[in-house]
């Protein structure tokens, strides 16, 4: 079995006010990336202050989170949005997060985009490449993930930055690649074994099972664990010890081990 290295991310922080979401603090240890809302779909300012120290003291790396303004939807509803105000949305809420990362001695490392927007600049390409130009605008070393070989990675690597192929163990495949809608039946895996048993197969083989029932490759550098899970700090650990299990090194990005 070939081993290899991979980062285990989680999109957290995403309770709002009164409102609670996820297991953050349960989660935070098993994963080595954190995506953290920006106040968009989920998140406020003291979720984010505090999902930052949490990180911090976990050595996990800092991601912004970026979406579409719509707090009602949790950002998963597709809104209409030119190139500029993608460009601006994103730049406003990577600054920030970046200021309460900056105010604890520590710095964002990566970018995400959240939901509708992850999966519009996946096939979009001038939205991609809006969302690669302000990430290069606020700083040339962050990373930029997106959806593995999408327009998203493709606009990133164009900018000259670097980017991160992301797989998801809890989501079904299209023939595509893309991701299925989550309107549809069993878009969404529930059982922590079978989405587990998709990560180790996506990290170890570079493949996985489409809805269909077909095989197709998979790029993968990092794999996401989704917060909003009610069983999340279960499936983060689980997954954790099955990746290790199957020889490979879990690893945030820039600390890969080198052959």
């Amino acid at each position: 079995m070939q081993h290899r290295t991979m980062d285990l991310s989680c999109d957290i922080g995403e309770s709002y006010g009164a409102w609670r979401m996820g297991q953050d603090a349960q989660v935070m240890r098993w994963i080595t990336s954190a995506n953290i809302a920006c106040g968009f779909h989920a998140g406020d300012f003291s979720t984010m202050q505090q999902t930052v120290l949490l990180a911090k003291q976990h050595g996990v790396a800092i991601g912004a989170h970026v979406s579409l303004p719509d707090l009602q939807g949790f950002g998963r509803r597709e809104l209409r949005v030119t190139t500029e105000e993608a460009y601006a949305m994103t730049l406003y809420q990577i600054g920030a997060l970046s200021a309460f990362a900056r105010a604890a001695g520590t710095r964002v490392a990566h970018v995400k985009p959240h939901g509708a927007l992850y999966n519009m600049a996946a096939r979009d390409a001038a939205l991609a490449t809006a969302i690669a130009r302000a990430v290069r605008a606020f700083d040339p070393a962050l990373i930029l993930f997106g959806l593995a070989d999408s327009e998203l990675t493709r606009a990133g690597t164009t900018m000259g930055l670097r980017v991160a192929h992301e797989a998801f163990a809890d989501r079904r495949y299209e023939a595509d690649g893309s991701l299925t809608p989550r309107r549809e039946t069993n878009a969404v895996i529930e059982d922590i074994e079978t989405a587990v048993a998709q990560a180790v197969q996506i990290a170890t083989a570079g493949s996985v099972e489409t809805r269909d029932g077909k095989t197709i490759r998979l790029r993968a550098d990092t794999i996401c664990v989704h917060g909003d899970r009610a069983d999340a700090a279960a499936f983060a650990r689980r997954l954790r010890e099955a990746l290790d299990d199957a020889g490979v090194a879990i690893a945030k990005l820039g600390q890969e081990r080198r052959a």
